[in-house]
């Protein structure tokens, strides 16, 4: 029986995700300059020529992923910004983060492509954008602290700074993760956030 027009976007869509899972893989091991689209197709485990149906090129591709990035980032910044106790939000962030660095690579890898498009010379208009919303929210993240701190949630101290150690430690756990394998160990919420939450809040 021919294919139903459901049954070919499902495939469609089943291949565009295993090329994003083989290129953010590729990119963050070997860099964006170092990958071709040769190496995208053999690890997604397609044809080059199903590849170029896709993606014309890796820049479409690597812009693709960038934005997904960007929309991920300014969800977190708006969740952020919600009524919920600050400390609460804190914790549940962290916990995501640290679950999917224990279950696989993925988070992290997504965490080193980020980190590559903020050094291309010449950016897109993606990766300005995955810019932007970095840096919302970095700031979004220290207005949280400071509305915790007022709470007496949170220890006190420079917002912006922890907002920045906050995320540096998170992206630091993330590069360990892809060096040192399964040697790698997750560590708990207390002591990723001890810089921020007092021990009478545990």
């Amino acid at each position: 029986m021919p294919r139903t027009k459901g049954q070919y976007e499902a495939m469609r869509t089943a291949t565009r995700n295993k090329i994003h899972s083989a290129a953010i893989k590729l990119f963050a091991k070997k860099g964006f300059a170092a990958t071709n689209v040769q190496d995208i197709a053999e690890g997604a485990g397609i044809s080059i020529g199903l590849m170029y149906r896709h993606y014309k090129t890796k820049e479409d591709l690597f812009n693709e992923l960038v934005s997904y990035a960007a929309t991920g980032l300014e969800k977190i910044a708006e969740k952020f910004q919600s009524d919920e106790s600050p400390i609460e939000l804190i914790r549940q962030f962290t916990l995501e983060i640290l679950n999917d660095l224990e279950k696989d690579d993925a988070f992290a890898e997504l965490l080193m492509l980020m980190n590559q498009s903020s050094t291309l010379e010449h950016p897109s208009l993606q990766i300005q954008y995955l810019n932007e919303q970095s840096e919302a929210m970095l700031n979004q993240t220290a207005r949280l602290i400071e509305k915790g701190q007022n709470l007496g949630q949170f220890k006190q101290g420079n917002a912006s700074e922890m907002a920045f150690y906050y995320f540096a430690s998170l992206q630091g756990l993330a590069m360990i993760k892809l060096t040192m394998k399964k040697r790698y160990i997750t560590p708990s919420l207390k002591i990723v956030t001890a810089f921020l939450i007092p021990d009478y809040h545990d």
